[in-house]
């Protein structure tokens, strides 16, 4: 499918924003539109990525940033909501579980590791940190957090329109929120979908993700935004369980051999162990991936260390460019 940047119409109302490559902070978002009321799903990773988008939307339905009367914000990460602040009208919701998750980590604390990063603190993590969020301003971010929340289902109107706000966290995040307009056959997922890219489990458990893949191939859609990566069919979901069900194996055969959780995904990408996914973007990720399957084998309910685990990641992806 094609892959430009910027705002596609994907249905009569409904419009996708697109930012390739879907790498490191580099999200969609979506814009649901019935007579005056509209549905914003996520902003982006600052404010000047989301005053851009806004922009696009204004010129092609007239409903600017302040127009905006409801902001579906999918997941915690940043990526999806740091530019909350520029719909200042909106009703912000979220799942209860994504609302708390937001509160523990904010753009303040994003602008203060990129820093760090930067100065050559935080040794390899720091440096990775800085280079893969280089594009991106933290400094002067204005968080707005949820107004609503939820838990379960949310069934809402946007104008005439029936729109459900279905939570199938945790998987990537604590509380991960599908969102889907039964009239347009569209679904917006959020991080649930990463298309040709890596996906990242931070919280996992991984069966719930390959749940909420087999949701999104029960509903009667044609439309997927994903949250990373360009538009897709069923069988972009299908790869996504794929990856999934994939790396669920191959770690828990390592596990079960007493390998360590770092030396596990090193293993599995170097012995081809990623099969038809080695040529997905963001490979590093996988250090992630087995460390919350691992977490997950032996029952530890501890949060993972991000920045032990941005460490790892960023000796893997210094260690494969040499």
């Amino acid at each position: 499918m094609s892959y430009a940047r910027g705002l596609v119409e994907t249905g009569k109302g409904l419009f996708a924003w697109l930012q390739p490559d879907g790498s490191w902070g580099w999200s969609n978002a979506g814009l649901i539109v019935d007579g005056d009321q509209s549905l914003l799903v996520d902003t982006l990773f600052d404010v000047p990525l989301t005053a851009e988008m806004l922009a696009a939307m204004r010129d092609a339905t007239g409903l600017g940033g302040a127009d905006i009367t409801c902001l579906v914000n999918t997941h915690a990460n940043g990526d999806h909501t740091h530019g909350n602040c520029l719909c200042s009208n909106a009703e912000i919701i979220a799942s209860a579980a994504s609302a708390r998750e937001m509160e523990g980590f904010g753009a303040h604390q994003m602008a203060a590791m990129k820093a760090a990063g930067a100065s050559g603190a935080l040794g390899v993590a720091g440096r990775y940190f800085a280079d893969i969020f280089a594009p991106f301003e933290f400094a002067g971010i204005e968080e707005r957090a949820p107004t609503r929340t939820f838990s379960g289902q949310l069934d809402i109107k946007v104008g005439d329109r029936d729109v459900s706000l279905i939570e199938v966290g945790p998987a990537h995040t604590a509380g991960d929120v599908l969102v889907h307009v039964p009239d347009a056959r569209t679904v917006f997922t959020g991080d649930i979908l990463f298309i040709e890219g890596t996906p990242i489990m931070w919280a996992g458990p991984v069966g719930n993700w390959i749940k909420a893949c087999e949701r999104i191939l029960a509903m009667d859609v044609d439309t997927i935004v994903p949250g990373h990566g360009p538009l897709t069919d069923k069988a972009g979901v299908r790869a996504v369980a794929n990856y999934l069900e994939h790396i669920n194996r191959e770690a828990r055969a390592r596990y079960d051999a007493g390998m360590d959780a770092e030396t596990a995904a090193r293993d599995i990408a170097a012995s081809g162990g990623l099969g038809r996914f080695a040529g997905w973007s963001d490979a590093e990720r996988i250090v992630v991936n087995v460390d919350t399957l691992y977490r997950e084998f032996s029952g530890d309910k501890t949060p993972p260390d991000a920045l032990a685990l941005f460490d790892r990641m960023g000796r893997f992806y210094y260690d494969r460019r040499g």
